[in-house]
């Protein structure tokens, strides 16, 4: 693994147009990005769409990173606002098209359990309203402050708390009632 300044190094070869730093950087952050994509919109038909955005938005903005904060964590407040633009063109997209949901393709099966674990957490996230997922994804998942997820979702940072709050106590709640109806 490489250091800050090593890092800070390619980043700054790859926005001086270097296309090996730059190919090697996205390369490093593409399993980030499509992991946190996943974990923010509902199903995956699209990841791999998104995640080229994303890293399009990531390769355009390099210019402007300050290295005063982690690489990842800049590129995952640019992934999350990309994913959220995806979602919202695609929710009008297929509100006017009435478009299907693609069908999910299983895993290896020496990826099920992770698999399984994964899926879990989706359909737990899920239940809850987009705005409350969201705020959780990138608070509990990305490990962004509240004023991050606030910055990233466009929201106050109250709002993003208040969202965090309810979706957490809702997640509670309904864990607490799943282990109430088992056998």
């Amino acid at each position: 693994m490489e250091d800050a300044a090593e890092t800070e190094a390619r980043v700054r070869r790859a926005a001086a147009g270097d296309r090996a730093a730059a190919e090697a950087l996205l390369a490093g952050l593409l399993p980030r990005v499509r992991n946190l994509i996943r974990y923010l919109v509902r199903g995956d038909q699209d990841v791999d769409d998104m995640a080229q955005q994303a890293l399009v938005a990531i390769l355009r903005g390099l210019p402007g990173y300050r290295a005063d904060a982690p690489l990842e964590r800049w590129a995952d407040r640019i992934t999350a606002r990309e994913a959220m633009a995806y979602v919202r063109r695609r929710r009008t997209r297929d509100a006017r098209e009435g478009a299907e949901l693609a069908l999910e393709v299983l895993p290896a099966p020496e990826e099920t359990a992770r698999y399984l674990a994964r899926r879990e957490l989706a359909r737990r996230l899920d239940t809850l309203p987009d705005p409350q997922r969201e705020a959780i994804v990138l608070h509990h998942l990305v490990a962004l402050t509240v004023p991050e997820v606030a910055e990233a979702l466009g929201v106050s940072p109250d709002t993003a708390k208040s969202r965090i709050r309810l979706g957490m106590e809702k997640l509670r709640a309904a864990a607490a009632q799943e282990g109430a109806d088992a056998p």
